[in-house]
């Protein structure tokens, strides 16, 4: 009888510490790199260097310093020399509800002199050159099998076809915008020329759910920055800026965790990635075979109804365009307020004191169409930052 209880107590502690050890693995912080382009996609080709190769080096090493950090998981959507669709790029993140989306790529221009860093987030721009590099990479689908049934007739000479023309609202624009000038910055500490943060609407960005951005690492154009991009030194550089700032994010939107420190220049990978002549052609995109989860949102800890909030509104959507607040811009919702924040617009629906009735609103916004939308709440006049369970 006492091995019986013996066994009943090992049991049951087993399987508290799996349980625990499950929960904490659904709470790491999932990043979804992207290296651009694959296979018979070169991408931009100049002086020799080669965007897929650059793109798909970096991306390896930015994985492998935050592989090293216990609180993240790591998701590519191509480890070696392989096509993927615009879509399933973004499908990829969408089925692993990855926190953030990174793509990697090499900017490129017929004047060889242009040079510097930048980082898009998606959105409209009337900027020549925004819409030019947004064309550039949407050019991509044309590779794709079936690809005008695939993308609904979008034409990737008129990158503007994205957006509704009703309605040209960024879903998750605030964070996205976050992220990037996190990166921006980094890589400005490291002594490049940065061409600041900007909007374009890239397909790869569009489908997917959660912040995202496309990062322009240099102008292989240029032959003294294409250089170091196809260099290992160049690239470990962009690396660690990148993965700098990707734990930085982690740290100010979801939390440190012990192993959150920043990587100096010093140091390096302990292995060395492989050369990509020794890539595998075609290796298996290694994705989770899950089903495709509700897109995640910002959670609230349940102390927070306790701690004297004093209201809850559903936000909807950020957007750089301000609109009117009648219900036909917003599928048919009243109620709707909006803030500002620099050239940003917030625009947020409904108003209440009761959590359960704030979670009422919010499953009443999703209903409506509007898949991101979460919840914010107002503590002493203040946005108050949460996380909902």
């Amino acid at each position: 009888m006492k091995v019986i209880k013996q066994i009943k107590a090992i049991t049951i502690a087993t399987f508290a510490i799996l349980l625990f050890s499950n929960a904490a693995h659904s709470q790491k912080f999932k990043v979804t790199l992207d290296a651009g382009h694959g296979d018979h996609d070169y991408g931009a080709v100049y002086h020799g260097h080669i965007e897929k190769n650059i793109a798909l080096a970096v991306v390896l090493k930015v994985g492998k310093i935050l592989e090293k950090n216990s609180g993240i998981d790591v998701i590519y959507t191509r480890k070696g020399d392989q096509f993927i669709d615009l879509v399933e790029r973004a499908n990829i993140a969408n089925r692993a509800d990855a926190d953030i989306f990174v793509s990697i790529h090499c900017n490129a221009n017929t004047n060889n002199a242009a040079d510097g860093c930048e980082t898009y987030v998606m959105g409209m721009s009337k900027n020549a050159s925004n819409l030019e590099a947004a064309k550039r990479e949407n050019a991509v689908i044309t590779l794709e099998k079936d690809y005008k049934e695939k993308y609904e007739g979008f034409d990737p000479k008129s990158p503007e076809s994205i957006i509704s023309k009703t309605m040209i609202v960024e879903q998750f624009l605030e964070q996205s915008i976050a992220l990037a000038g996190k990166i921006q910055g980094q890589f400005i500490q490291s002594g490049k020329k940065s061409r600041g943060v900007k909007q374009a609407p890239y397909m790869v960005l569009h489908k997917a759910y959660m912040p995202r951005v496309l990062i322009e690492m240099g102008f292989i154009s240029n032959q003294a920055e294409g250089s170091k991009l196809d260099s290992e030194a160049g690239q470990q550089e962009i690396a660690e800026s990148i993965a700098n700032a990707i734990i930085s994010y982690k740290k100010e939107y979801f939390g440190a965790s012990d192993n959150d420190n920043a990587i100096k220049p010093s140091q390096q990978i302990e292995e060395p990635i492989k050369k990509l002549d020794t890539i595998a052609k075609k290796p298996t995109v290694k994705t989770t075979d899950v089903k495709k989860p509700e897109v995640k949102k910002p959670e609230v800890k349940p102390e927070v109804v306790s701690l004297g909030v004093a209201s809850f509104k559903v936000q909807l959507s950020a957007s750089g365009t301000k609109l009117d607040t009648t219900p036909s811009n917003f599928k048919g919702l009243s109620n709707i307020s909006v803030s500002s924040e620099g050239n940003l617009y917030k625009y947020m629906y409904g108003e209440t004191t009761n959590y359960e009735e704030a979670k009422r609103l919010l499953s009443e916004a999703k209903a409506k169409g509007f898949a991101s939308a979460f919840l914010i709440a107002f503590k002493n006049g203040k946005k108050y930052q949460f996380k909902m369970h």
